[in-house]
């Protein structure tokens, strides 16, 4: 017969893993435009967000007040000291911003998702430490996670097509993400989402669901028409491939990928096999172009120091002189060269640098967790915002990143002397 406390620990944890959910979930909403109402978007975007990040420290204090400890351990890995020095430089770089009140926006959004991550990892960390054999897992959280959210496209796509589609090279193509979301970060999310759930589906973690989950995140894949995060997907499916144990599955898993692929580059990639489109891969849709512009054109006027946190150019947008104007780099290394400089790239690639190395020095599971979550957001980082550049969920999984690799327990307890410890908190407490 289970005890009393045993019931009430299993009814907490399970509440505790609901919150969590919505939490994750509700943060990553806060990232779409869901109303053509500027003002609604901003309430979306700012209230709701700071609520969401009060309400994850509100859930790791309830974790604390049943009984686990709040102190941890931070490994030795400078990953997350280089990320606020990071932050701390594009706080300084206010002071020379070509556009202050905008670099300031966009510091805070992202300041706020780091607190999130913060406390939203270290509410995982404690349950991992004090109540072994919690079911809360990471990757299915953002699984399910992007689940949803890309659900609600599909079945908007359906229901509301001119909400859920955007008219691109001048009306020739529909792309899934309507003016809720750019195409290319809902095809990242997608492989969130997969790279997540192929977890649940190598350990046959409700195998029928997870499929149809599967299935679904990769049709909405192939219709925001993603060509970054098709590759992404490529390459996480083939690192699952070669991290199985099981012949009968990758045997199954790399015909599904001989099947499906040719179909999809040429849809997606070569956009059937369209002369002009080749033009346009070859060029990547015109970055190159632009970058080159960047280059030589922009970088030379502030090498240094850049035109402060998330501006390119003393102007709104930046413009070559054979180049589209733009006002977001489509490469969050480019991107950080242009905000901050030879000095703030400096930083951010010593900061990349100890973040893999931190990933390689997990264990063999959590390893093969963030190496699936970091496929995705490192190739969208240079195509797209990514980690370093304009607020977007990308941000938000490499901080989640980031401090999954940052605490460590307080030392190899006992069972004794955890729930010593345990006891001594809900006392205190």
């Amino acid at each position: 017969m289970i005890s009393t406390s045993r019931l009430s620990e299993q009814k907490f944890l399970r509440n505790t893993e609901r919150y969590l959910f919505i939490l994750l979930l509700l943060m990553v909403a806060g990232f779409f435009t869901w109303s053509e109402n500027v003002v609604i978007t901003r309430i979306i975007k700012v209230v709701g967000r700071m609520g969401v990040m009060t309400a994850s420290w509100l859930v790791y204090r309830s974790i604390v007040q049943y009984g686990a400890v709040a102190a941890a351990r931070w490994k030795n890995n400078f990953s997350p000291l280089l990320y606020i020095g990071y932050l701390a430089l594009g706080f300084i770089s206010f002071a020379w911003s070509t556009n202050p009140g905008f670099s300031a926006l966009q510091w805070f959004m992202t300041a706020q998702s780091l607190v999130f991550s913060f406390f939203f990892i270290k509410s995982i960390f404690l349950l991992d430490e004090f109540f072994p054999g919690h079911s809360v897992r990471l990757y299915q959280l953002l699984g399910n996670t992007a689940f949803i959210l890309i659900a609600v496209f599909v079945i908007g796509m359906f229901a509301a097509p001119d909400v859920f589609f955007r008219m691109t090279n001048g009306g020739e193509e529909s792309r899934l993400g309507g003016y809720l979301m750019n195409p290319n970060e809902l095809g990242m999310l997608a492989g969130i989402g997969i790279a997540c759930l192929l977890f649940d589906l190598t350990s046959r973690h409700r195998l029928a669901w997870t499929l149809v989950k599967l299935l679904v995140l990769f049709y909405a894949l192939y219709m925001t028409g993603s060509r970054s995060s098709l590759i992404g997907v490529l390459l996480i499916i083939f690192f699952h491939v070669s991290r199985s144990d099981n012949p009968r599955l990758k045997v199954l898993i790399i015909a599904g990928v001989l099947v499906l692929s040719p179909v999809a580059i040429y849809k997606v990639i070569l956009k059937d096999g369209d002369s002009s489109r080749m033009e346009e891969v070859m060029s990547m849709t015109g970055r190159l172009p632009f970058w080159t512009a960047l280059i030589e054109e922009g970088l030379p006027r502030e090498p240094l120091l850049g035109f402060g946190f998330m501006r390119i150019d003393y102007k709104e947008y930046f413009q070559g002189v054979h180049t589209y104007p733009g006002k977001m780099t489509h490469n969050t290394f480019m991107q950080v060269l242009m905000n901050l400089g030879f000095i703030g790239l400096t930083l951010t690639l010593f900061q990349m640098l100890f973040t893999v190395r931190g990933v390689l020095f997990e264990s063999r599971e959590k390893r093969a967790m963030l190496i699936g979550i970091l496929i995705p957001i490192l190739i969208n980082s240079f195509t797209e915002f990514g980690i370093f550049g304009e607020s977007n969920y990308g941000i938000l999984f490499y901080q989640m990143l980031i401090f999954s690799i940052t605490f460590s327990p307080q030392s190899r307890l006992t069972t004794v002397e955890r729930l010593h410890l345990m006891t001594c908190s809900r006392i205190r407490a």
